[in-house]
């Protein structure tokens, strides 16, 4: 083979995907190399070190090893970022360039790519998890009570009332249930050892950690942006809100609606949570009670980004995927907007925490847990209702990927039960929309149907049209209702916009190599959990929004917290320690800070200013 010369070597560089890179050699004595040849011809060579794919593994192998001497800056990645920052910078108002944008975003993706290759973003490998056998063993006795229980919910469910003997069944149909096929752990009782022998010591230690101190620091930080100037934000109620206190005033006089089918048909549990407030704390009937409904909604949502995020990539992931989803500008809006959206975030976050959960271990108890938040959602949000044909998609890829094998009839068995505990939960709701199908589905049927603007010949390629702006409300327009969003203005900033295409790259490049059902799941709940917003085919004005797409905020943060954890670990993994750490957790505090800033900016400064300029003075 000819000496190569520097155009080669430069070539090498510029075409990393070749694996033709060039490295100059230490200069070896004779005897040296006289040793080498001989060991050649006594023992086979291995081949260069590749990154070969594996079929369903929970560890990542390295895909590339530095070369002692050269150099360590994580260029490609850096350079993958600042890129992605960029064309995310000029895809949004005012510059509104999108040739320029589009063309960054491949660069950026390129980039990605040759990074991930040459090891600078580095996937850390999920946490362990174990399929255990379950066989599916239930208590009887207690099973059929369960069952009766709820066949007398469903029958003391007409005329759209709850009741206390229809509650009364449900609870206890529910309880039985549980109580059938509940698997009781080892984990359990030793929990409940411990618990018990702790108590009875008269002496207590505790112990605070730095992670610990993080957390609740960041919290806090959350806590801030969620409730910082709530009275006058967003400043004035429009005709929905008001709305809502014809409802929450019936429920106030004894009226217990299962459904309230005023202004289109709506889901019930806002309207409890609202009178509870009115109840218990004497909030008052005004715009700020409705909004610390939801903000608390909102809040309650957090816990399960982070415990999702820790699920699929670790603790760290888990964090920040709390914190930027905690700070972020679509969350933060849609929490504060007075109606149901939050629901749909809630209810999508537990959902999928513990179906992944479930799947991951194969635990009964989470899928009985699972069809328990699935039944309860119906009662949020209208949005909710495209729940169930996610957990189907999940099932269905966990099933048809290697890591199912001898364990898909129990799964199957145990997605039965999910759908049985959500089926029971759902009982009172499922009596009325019998009895109305009309009010309970006329909303929907009405964004769905041809009583729009738009002709029945057009709705497939209206839907296509929807589907393109959905998934391109990320870098481009959220849509242009102002009661819940800066019109025109992208769902992500400029931080957490690179780092979530980004992150969809290197997702699909981890199941290109690790065939993990996890990874596959995270990308395609991403437009299952659009279409609320996509299905509006009669209204195509109003695809997309921030809130019939709130769902579609889990994986989104979740990718953003997986490729933010990704390059720590390239970083924390190229430098000796502690080095690496210190960078990696200071380009994190330097990126989040900046995130925090545009994120503050368009909450309390641009969406308040343009809420109040676009709402009536309804106060005064």
């Amino acid at each position: 083979m000819d000496e190569p010369t520097v155009l080669d070597y430069v070539k090498s560089l510029l075409t990393p995907w070749k694996k033709s890179s060039i490295q100059f050699p230490a200069i070896e004595s004779s005897e040296d190399i006289s040793d080498d040849v001989a060991g050649m011809a006594a023992e086979d060579i291995s081949p260069p070190d590749k990154y070969t794919p594996v079929v369903e593994t929970d560890q990542i192998e390295p895909v590339h090893k530095e070369v002692a001497g050269s150099i360590s800056i994580p260029w490609r990645a850096g350079t993958s970022l600042l890129v992605g920052m960029g064309a995310q910078w000029v895809l949004a108002p005012p510059q509104r360039a999108p040739l320029i944008g589009i063309i960054l975003l491949l660069i950026s993706a390129w980039c990605v790519v040759w990074a991930f290759l040459c090891g600078e973003w580095k996937n850390a490998p999920p946490p362990e998890t174990k399929l255990f056998k379950d066989p599916l063993k239930m208590d009887i006795p207690s099973f059929g009570i369960g069952i009766l229980f709820a066949l007398l919910t469903f029958i003391t469910s007409g005329g759209n009332r709850f009741s206390l003997l229809n509650l009364a069944f449900l609870l206890l149909s529910l309880v039985f249930l549980f109580r059938a096929l509940w698997r009781k752990e080892s984990s359990e009782e030793n929990f409940l050892s411990n618990l018990t022998s702790s108590l009875r010591h008269r002496e207590w230690q505790f112990s605070i950690s730095g992670w610990f101190v993080l957390l609740i620091v960041s919290t806090v930080l959350v806590l801030v942006f969620r409730v910082k100037d709530l009275s006058v934000l967003p400043p004035e109620m429009v005709s929905d809100h008001a709305e809502k206190y014809l409802d929450v005033i019936n429920i106030l006089n004894g009226n217990t609606q299962i459904f309230f089918p005023r202004n289109g048909g709506r889901e019930a549990l806002q309207f409890y949570l609202i009178s509870s407030l009115l109840l218990f704390f004497n909030t008052g009937i005004n715009f700020l009670t409705l909004k610390i409904s939801t903000v608390l909604i909102g809040l309650l949502a957090l816990p399960f980004f982070y415990l999702l995020g820790k699920e699929i990539g670790g603790r760290r992931t888990g964090y920040i995927t709390f914190v930027f989803a905690g700070t972020a500008y679509w969350l933060n809006v849609v929490s504060r907007a007075g109606m149901r959206l939050p629901f749909y975030v809630l209810f999508s976050a537990a959902a999928l925490y513990f179906l992944i959960k479930g799947l991951n271990s194969s635990n009964r108890n989470d899928f009985l847990i699972c069809g328990l938040v699935l039944g309860l959602g119906m009662y949020g949000y209208s949005a909710n209702r495209i729940l169930p044909f996610l957990i189907f998609a999940g099932v269905i890829l966990f099933l048809v990927h290697k890591k199912s094998q001898g364990y898909r009839r129990q799964v199957l068995g145990q997605t039965g039960i999910l759908f049985l505990i959500a089926l029971v939960a759902y009982l009172p709701l499922l009596r009325y929309s019998i009895q109305d199908p009309a009010g309970y589905a006329g909303r929907m049927i009405s964004r769905l149907g041809t009583s729009g603007a738009v002709p029945p010949a057009k709705l497939l390629s209206t839907f296509a049209v929807n589907s393109f702006d959905a998934l391109s409300m990320f870098s481009w327009s959220a849509g242009v209702v102002w009661v819940t969003s800066v019109p025109d203005y992208p769902a992500l900033s400029i931080i957490a916009g690179a780092f979530f295409y980004a992150g969809a790259v290197l997702i699909l490049l981890r199941y290109v190599y690790n065939r993990r059902w996890m990874d596959i799941f995270l990308l395609l709940s991403i437009p299952i959990l659009l279409l609320p917003s996509i299905l509006s085919l009669a209204y195509p004005g109003e695809n997309p929004n921030l809130y019939r797409t709130g769902g579609a905020a889990v994986p989104v943060f979740l990718i953003i917290g997986l490729a933010l954890d990704s390059q720590m670990s390239g970083l924390e993994e190229r430098y000796t320690p502690p080095w690496g750490s210190r960078l990696a957790w200071g380009i994190f505090t330097a990126l989040f800070i900046m995130s925090a800033i545009l994120n503050y900016d368009l909450v309390f400064n641009k969406y308040y200013e343009q809420y109040g300029l676009s709402a009536q003075n309804t106060s005064h």
